[in-house]
C-alpha cells in the first residue's frame, strides 16, 4: 500500500509540474491582437542595424528617417526561424547594412515597434528586389490583404 501512495504522489507531482509548464508557455507567447494593431498598417523602409534569429519570433532593427530626416530605430517581428525557412528565407537573406522595407501593423503602445508581413530587399540584398513573406503572427486576425499601408 505504501508502494501505491507514494507512486500516486510522484505521479501527482509530476502531472502538476507538467502543467505549470504548458500553462507557462502558453502565457508568455502572446496573441497578435495583444501586441499589434490591424488598423493601423504601416510601411517603413531603412537601414538594417540588427536581425535577431531566435525563437520564438525573428526580429530585425532598422534606422528609418523620417521627413525631418531624424532617424529612429525601429523594431518587426516576424514569424519564427522554421516559418520563414519555409518562406524562402535563410540565414545570409539580410545584413546588417542592406537598405529593406516592411510593411505590416504598427504596436499598440504606439512604440518604434511594428508586426511585419512582408519585407522587400532592395537592389543592393542577397535577392534584390525580391518581396518575402514574413511568417507572421497575424493570422487571421488583420486582413489578408490590407488598404494602402500608411507611410512612416
Amino acid at each position: 500500500m505504501e508502494d501505491f501512495v507514494s507512486t500516486t504522489r510522484k505521479l501527482l507531482a509530476l502531472l502538476a509540474g507538467g502543467s505549470v509548464l504548458i500553462a507557462g508557455n502558453t502565457w508568455a507567447h502572446h496573441s497578435f491582437s495583444a501586441e499589434f494593431d490591424a488598423e493601423k498598417p504601416i510601411k517603413i523602409s531603412g537601414i538594417v542595424t540588427k536581425v535577431d534569429l531566435a525563437n520564438p519570433h525573428v526580429w530585425i532593427y532598422l534606422n528609418v528617417k523620417d521627413e525631418n530626416g531624424a532617424v529612429a530605430n525601429w523594431g518587426a517581428e516576424l514569424g519564427p526561424p522554421h516559418g520563414l525557412q519555409r518562406s524562402g528565407w535563410q540565414r545570409e537573406t539580410l545584413k546588417i547594412g542592406e537598405q529593406i522595407t516592411v510593411n505590416g501593423y504598427l504596436a499598440r503602445n504606439g512604440s518604434n515597434r511594428m508586426n511585419a508581413r512582408t519585407v522587400t530587399l532592395a537592389a543592393t540584398g542577397a535577392r534584390p528586389g525580391a518581396t518575402l513573406d514574413a511568417a507572421s503572427s497575424v493570422g487571421t486576425e488583420a486582413p489578408a490583404a490590407a488598404a494602402a499601408p500608411a507611410k512612416q
